[in-house]
């Protein structure tokens, strides 16, 4: 071999170390390099709740609801729908469910401001709490954490009945119903469920004759 080839030689370990020192240090760069799009670089994140949307005093006012009613003197309530408190969506202010309905028969209509075919049944259930007076209570449940848009719907249907908020479901849970929408608890006056509707009520008629079969109560329509 030639002199000149010499000089290369002694080199190639020089070289074979620095090309070894390059790749640590890109290496090093590549995992320093700050991340782009949806990487952070702090604790994991976990997923957000739906905020609940609570209403303002103005707002229940220009709705114009019925007050819900209230607990008569010593009521307590029973049966499964007992240690449930809600919202009034009325006053916001909170509302013992079997305590409330104590004594009287019953209907709960479970709804929420999105669900088409729970805007076609309200405007029944309000002419039918009209024509029922005091003989039974009918209850709007609104089954979504939105109250803002609850109250708006409600005032664009026009419908006055005394409602609820429920944003965990809690009666749907209690009575066992299926997560659908509309869907209408019977509830007898010592608290025990008579019946879970899980329709759409087709009118005023249909409502009465299913009150009158399984809470006994007969309303003229």
């Amino acid at each position: 071999m030639s002199d000149s080839a010499e000089p290369s030689l002694s080199r190639r370990p020089a070289l074979r170390w620095a090309l070894a020192a390059l790749i640590v240090v890109v290496a090093a760069a590549v995992a320093l390099w700050p991340r782009g799009g949806s990487e952070t670089t702090g604790p994991a994140q976990t997923a957000k709740q739906p905020a609940v949307a609570v209403a303002s005093p103005e707002q229940r006012a220009a709705a114009g609801l019925v007050a819900c009613p209230t607990p008569a003197p010593g009521a307590t309530g029973s049966g499964p729908l007992a240690g449930i408190t809600l919202t009034c969506l009325a006053d916001g202010a909170p509302f013992d469910v079997a305590a409330a309905l104590a004594g009287k028969p019953a209907l709960l209509n479970l709804w929420a401001y999105w669900c088409g075919p729970c805007a076609v049944e309200l405007p029944h259930l309000q002419e039918f709490a009209q024509r029922a007076g005091s003989e039974l209570t009918v209850l709007t449940v609104h089954s979504d954490p939105d109250e803002v848009k609850a109250l708006a719907r409600l005032s664009g249907l026009d419908i006055t009945l005394p409602g609820v908020a429920d944003p965990q479901t809690s009666v749907r849970t209690a009575v066992g119903a299926p997560a659908v929408l509309p869907v209408s608890v019977l509830v007898r006056a010592d608290g025990t469920i008579a019946g879970v509707e899980v329709r759409t009520f087709a009118d005023v008629a249909d409502i009465a004759d299913t009150v009158a079969e399984e809470l006994g109560v007969r309303i003229a329509v």
